[in-house]
């Protein structure tokens, strides 16, 4: 029997990941049908093992190939699958037991060829992680996830949590070539064909982010990096609010200046801030300590993007310089063989 939905799994040195996130499969509470696609991108610590001990259990299927990025691997995987509609994670993720159950209720009442879930903290993650995810997604830092049929237009799904129907794969032709920022840029090449978009707020999974303090920050500022080159290739996209973190991080440091010659109210703004970030995620997390963790990771978010964005903004905006040649970090060759 064909599946009704395909599990699209990128995976890289990566085997306890997707261990704890097929255990959290294996308990999933749903009456209908699913496959889930392993795709290997060319790790060296190889996780085939560790899905054979699920064979029994789940409908799994494994692939190995060059290592060629998660968009590459994402494209591979829909190719192989059987389903008419993928549903996308990231290896660090953990899924609710009722997540199917939420996506496939949602999309037979109202179907939309792509779609979007939020993000949360399970209660075992780190004090750091958990931090890092209020940061990540805490509306007083990043507006929250944003979605509903009222702002179904700025919506842009991210690849940790994401579905798509096999027509949209087919026409759009799936994930690019750059990283991070192929899921947007999928999201926005798919709004301009007139496919529907949505967020699904019932379709929430448990996102781990095995990183720490300097390793979260590559990351952030890669995000930063990777933004103006979106706004360059889709214009319509462009927003002020993606200015937020640079003006954040300018207005920091003329505030600490001020400081310095008398004037306080400035820096008085940004320590109410602050607080006001450490209390809320003290509340949310039920932890003091993790309300303290949280205001590092706000400032190392808008560190990290802050200057990414800028720094991007001036070489690929202002000076019209080439991305794939100022920023190779950030761009994947295509797997030929996929």
């Amino acid at each position: 029997m064909q599946p009704q939905y395909s599990f699209i799994v990128p995976v890289y040195n990566r085997p306890n990941e997707i261990r704890e996130l097929l255990e959290s499969m294996r308990k999933l509470i749903s009456k209908v049908s699913f496959e889930v696609v392993i795709v290997e991108d060319g790790s060296g610590i190889r996780c085939d093992e560790v899905v054979r001990n699920f064979s029994e259990d789940l409908n799994i299927s494994y692939y190995y190939k060059s290592n060629s990025g998660p968009g590459d691997s994402r494209n591979f995987g829909m190719k192989k699958a059987k389903a008419d509609y993928f549903l996308i994670l990231d290896s660090d993720v953990i899924l609710p037991e009722y997540y199917l159950m939420e996506v496939h209720k949602f999309l037979l009442a109202e179907f939309h060829d792509c779609f979007g879930g939020p993000d949360a903290a399970h209660p075992s993650f780190s004090n750091v992680q958990k931090a890092i995810n209020y940061s990540m997604t805490s509306f007083f830092t990043t507006g929250g996830i944003r979605g509903g049929k009222k702002s179904v237009d700025e919506f842009q799904p991210r690849s940790f949590n994401m579905g798509l129907s096999r027509k949209a794969f087919e026409a759009s032709g799936g994930f690019g070539q750059i990283h991070p920022g192929e899921d947007p840029d999928l999201s926005l090449r798919l709004k301009k064909a007139g496919f529907s978009i949505c967020l699904i707020p019932e379709a929430k999974v448990f996102h781990k982010r095995r990183i720490n303090w300097s390793k979260f920050y590559i990351q952030v500022k890669k995000f930063g990096l990777v933004r103006p080159i979106l706004n360059k290739w889709h214009p319509d996209s462009s927003r002020i609010t993606y200015w937020f973190p640079t003006l954040f991080i300018i207005g920091l440091i003329f505030s600490i200046f001020m400081a310095f010659i008398g004037e306080f109210f400035f820096l008085g703004v940004y320590i109410i801030y602050l607080i006001l970030i450490g209390v809320d995620a003290a509340i949310k997390n039920k932890s003091f300590y993790i309300g303290i963790l949280a205001v590092r990771a706000v400032l190392v978010q808008f560190f990290g993007y802050g200057f990414g964005f800028l720094n991007s903004t001036l070489k690929t905006g202002i000076l019209n310089k080439q991305p794939e040649k100022e920023f190779p970090q950030l761009f994947f060759k295509r797997n030929i063989g996929a």
